[in-house]
């Protein structure tokens, strides 16, 4: 019997848990992948957005604002990747300067700080690279960008080690109700639970429909993204917007804190909600409207595309709460942009119902810091040689595009919550993420994890089950 279920360990069911680990309670999170952050999480634009764009007085709103204000604090605490870069939201004709001039007021009602219009000369001495169509821009100091994956291994990492438990690689079949609280039917047996926090992503609307009259649906939004080479990332400083349509956002420019130049996302509604696959005809349209933005973009740069799933709830609004006739049955559904921005704040709004109906108490020996990998190209020449000093594994280079060494690969394996596919590796070291995309260091990263892991070559899995890179001897 668990006090509190979180199903799903992307960002926002991580953000949960990390929460509730403050508190004397005993938390399970589930999820059917083999790693955290294999959903909707790992395949977005890492941006940590102002706040103007959401309605006011809506959930996306009060959320995406708090959320920013925690963001920095947060990453400081779990040694995560961020920059407040600021954003800009681009007009390109003086008709259109009317709609600019609502989202600045919408920005306002919903409380962000420091917004500017700025003048066509006024954004080209800020970011020369932008089209000299542009008439008009909104300027949002408070923007950022942040790495997803570090920030939501941070969370699952922070949560483990002060008490959570991770089921990886188990799925929940079923959810409904029983004498004290809920009854869950996972393909590894049954799990009772006396709260349930749903945050399944896409596949929240199927679980919230098992146990609640009120009825939710939620659409999978395919986004497709290009990822531009390292080279190329200080083409712009800032994330640069276009103005927001019917579908979101539109197609961004943003620098990444790693360095690289991202563009999508592209917004497709689908019915299948596993169809993560990139089309010819989305990633054209990703760079054709990026160039309307940063005419000089680099198409030839593109070392990767990729395509995510935004879960979009009909009400066009986060379902946050305890679900209607469902008592200790909390939703965090319909978690689309900002959703990344609000994981922090989403967190502790949900935490802080769950423990008013538990009526727990507040740890004393909480663990609030995290450490991260320690990333050999980020350190001094002088920490470089400490490092290898007491390791001589962080002098073997893995990955030679992102300069990754074995050390750090280890470090990935045996940490808390650690990785035991190539993708987990990738995820919190970046071996892979550079400019070959894993050519050269896939069969050195395989040996380390069959020597580490104690498997057989045909073991080795690129993510879950499936995904095997070797066929098995007969």
């Amino acid at each position: 019997m668990y006090d509190v279920t979180v199903i799903g360990a992307g960002v926002t069911g991580c953000a949960i848990a990390r929460e509730l680990s403050r508190y004397e309670v005993k938390v399970c999170v589930i999820d059917r992948c083999s790693d955290i952050c294999e959903g909707t999480s790992k395949a977005n634009s890492g941006i940590v957005h102002a706040g103007h764009d959401a309605a006011t007085g809506s959930w996306k709103a009060k959320m995406n604002l708090e959320g920013n204000r925690m963001m920095k604090q947060l990453c400081e605490d779990l040694d995560v990747s961020f920059r407040q870069n600021g954003s800009l939201v681009l007009c390109f004709r003086e008709e259109d300067k009317g709609a600019l001039e609502k989202l600045y007021e919408k920005g306002c009602a919903n409380g962000v700080k420091g917004l500017q219009q700025l003048s066509a000369s006024e954004v080209r001495v800020m970011e020369p690279a932008l089209s000299n169509k542009t008439v008009a821009a909104l300027y949002a100091p408070t923007g950022g960008i942040v790495c997803p994956f570090e920030l939501t291994m941070a969370l699952a990492e922070n949560a483990f080690v002060n008490g959570t438990e991770f089921m990886l690689e188990t799925e929940v079949l079923s959810v409904k109700k029983a004498e004290q609280g809920y009854e869950l039917e996972t393909d590894k047996g049954k799990i009772l639970t006396k709260t349930v926090v749903n945050a399944a992503g896409v596949y929240a609307d199927v679980f919230h429909n098992m146990i609640s009259e009120e009825r939710i649906h939620i659409t999978p939004r395919r986004g497709e993204y290009c990822l531009l080479d390292k080279k190329d990332g200080g083409i712009v400083d800032k994330t640069i917007f276009q103005l927001p349509g019917a579908m979101g956002k539109g197609i961004l420019v943003t620098p990444t804190v790693h360095g690289n130049l991202l563009t999508g996302p592209t917004a497709s509604d689908l019915s299948d909600k596993e169809a993560v696959d990139t089309s010819a005809e989305g990633l054209s349209q990703v760079l054709d409207m990026a160039k309307i933005s940063v005419p000089g973009l680099p198409v030839r740069d593109v070392i990767t595309s990729f395509a995510g799933l935004r879960a979009h709830e009909d009400s066009d609004d986060f379902v946050l709460g305890e679900a209607k006739g469902a008592p200790g049955f909390y939703d965090a559904a319909g978690i689309e942009s900002p959703g990344l921005t609000s994981a922090p704040a989403i967190g502790k709004y949900i935490a802080d119902l769950v423990v008013e109906k538990l009526g727990i108490v507040e740890k004393t020996t909480f663990i609030h810091r995290r450490k991260g990998v320690i990333h050999m190209k980020m350190c001094t020449t002088q920490e470089q040689k400490r490092l290898i000093e007491v390791n001589p594994a962080y002098g073997n280079i893995i990955c030679r595009c992102e300069m990754v060494s074995e050390g750090e690969i280890l470090d990935a394996i045996h940490r808390p919550l650690g990785a035991t596919t190539l993708d987990g590796i990738k995820r919190r070291t970046r071996a892979g993420m550079g400019r070959c995309q894993a050519g050269f260091c896939t069969p050195k990263t395989m040996e380390i994890l069959m020597r580490e892991l104690s498997l057989e070559p045909e073991h080795i899995r690129k993510k879950g089950p499936g995904s095997e890179l070797i066929a098995k001897r007969r």
